[in-house]
């Protein structure tokens, strides 16, 4: 029961959820861990489909400048409730994101606000390329090689349980 105990604590760590749906995980990828993350981040993408549909008007503005100040983010972040806005989680994540922008410069926010006359010359393998180096969603976490922006949204929604949207950002670089 000891390695069972370790391996929830070590799930938990690796993606912020609540120790049932670790306990679960474990158990549905029969104790290995890799798996039960795969399982976790499939089922925050699914929690967060469901509730996209809900009105996400309260949330938070938040900030990042890069060391020496030669780089800054500007960030809005909605979610459902005021509650969820000053959760630690959320928190972190809105920051998380500002310095993630400040370090990858995303264009748009998702593939869908990509216009198509910039795609339309471009087969389907540079679109995807596009798509990883420009759209924020689909980007790899600075902070965590192993995930995407999106999975990590997902896993916030699945935490939180509420709707959460990246509305809009602004990223500043001296010069440009």
């Amino acid at each position: 029961m000891k390695n069972s105990l370790d391996a929830i604590k070590e799930l938990r760590d690796m993606t912020c959820s609540s120790i049932a749906h670790c306990r679960k995980a474990l158990e549905d990828a029969k104790g290995d861990i890799k798996q039960a993350v795969i399982l976790l981040r499939k089922q925050g993408l699914e929690i967060a489909a469901k509730k996209q549909s809900r009105s996400a008007k309260e949330g938070r503005i938040d900030c990042y400048i890069h060391h020496g100040n030669k780089i800054g983010v500007l960030l809005e972040v909605n979610c459902e409730s005021d509650f969820a806005a000053k959760n630690e989680e959320f928190t972190r994540f809105t920051r998380d994101l500002a310095m993630h922008i400040a370090a990858s410069s995303p264009v748009y926010i998702k593939k869908e606000d990509v216009p198509e006359d910039i795609l339309k010359h471009e087969n389907e393998k540079s679109k995807e390329d596009y798509y990883k180096n420009n759209c924020l969603l689909e980007q790899v976490f600075v902070k965590d090689p192993s995930l995407t922006i999106k999975d990590y949204l997902g896993s916030i929604v699945g935490k939180i349980g509420e709707n959460i949207v990246i509305r809009r950002f602004i990223r500043y670089k001296i010069g440009e």
